[in-house]
């Protein structure tokens, strides 16, 4: 089974002979509220008459609570080390560039 995904670098360290990336899965994800998660959560397990009442009411209560973001992805991160002739060989990558990586079981 291949798998194969794009990963942004988010750091590279250099110390001389090898190089060190740090690389996060590229995957651009919506932040969703936790009170949206609640609202959601609560109007699918009420029937349409029960959410009429309640739904003005967790609004108004919620509304008074801080937004909190929630992130809705967990990304893979891949920390790899390697000469600087073959990172010179792959194009010299810098932050915020991706790179495609191939993940599979052999």
């Amino acid at each position: 089974m291949s798998d194969t995904n794009e990963f942004k670098i988010s750091q590279i360290v250099d110390n001389g002979l090898m190089i060190q990336m740090t690389l996060i899965e590229n995957v651009t994800t919506e932040p969703i509220s936790q009170k949206q998660m609640i609202i959601e959560n609560v109007s699918k397990k009420l029937d349409s008459e029960t959410k009429e009442q309640v739904m003005p009411l967790l609004e108004a209560i919620l509304q008074a609570q801080p937004t909190i973001r929630m992130k809705s992805y967990q990304q893979t991160q891949i920390t790899m080390s390697m000469p600087k002739k073959r990172y010179e060989h792959i194009g010299r990558p810098q932050v915020g560039d991706v790179l495609n990586i191939d993940l599979r079981k052999v």
